[in-house]
């Protein structure tokens, strides 16, 4: 079987690439569209390292192949923010030290962001079932479910704001 054209949406920016039929979403991601926010970590979907947003899905990247994700829409945790005028999730991971080596981020930060769709004003305990999938090794996670409750409330509040 030989490649087949694949037409993906990834942070609003559309994409039409040669695929081969056994070739993994992260792959194309990084390697074909130079998308390097998701990492690859386990290669099992254990690790969460890789998670995107796929049509309004947390998906690991690394158990997608390319051909399953034709038409879709994707999110990277390059379509939440900028350097200049990060998300609020990027923010908070920031104000509440998120993050140590930095591996996981992206992945815990896409997550999150689906998350906080699914459940605006989640417990600390939902956030905890919630980001189950993703795992990170420096943290402890503590810091991680402080900067994802620290954003639901910033997001709620510029919601209420703005009614």
């Amino acid at each position: 079987m030989g490649k087949q054209i694949v037409k993906l949406t990834v942070n609003g920016e559309e994409h039409e690439l040669l695929a081969e039929p056994r070739e993994l979403l992260i792959h194309v991601l990084r390697e074909k569209l130079n998308i390097t926010g998701p990492h690859v970590g386990c290669e099992t979907s254990h690790c969460g390292a890789c998670t995107v947003d796929m049509n309004g899905r947390s998906v690991k990247s690394c158990t997608v192949f390319a051909a399953q994700a034709d038409g879709a829409e994707i999110t990277t945790v390059e379509g939440l923010g900028t350097p200049d005028n990060l998300h609020v999730l990027q923010e908070m991971f920031k104000e509440h030290h998120g993050l140590q080596c930095g591996f996981c981020t992206p992945g815990m930060i896409t997550r999150a962001h689906r998350l906080l769709q699914e459940n605006p004003n989640p417990t600390e305990e939902e956030v905890r079932f919630g980001m189950a999938g993703n795992i990170c090794r420096c943290t402890g996670y503590q810091n991680i479910v402080k900067s994802i409750l620290a954003a639901a409330a910033e997001l709620n509040a510029a919601r209420e704001a703005a009614q």
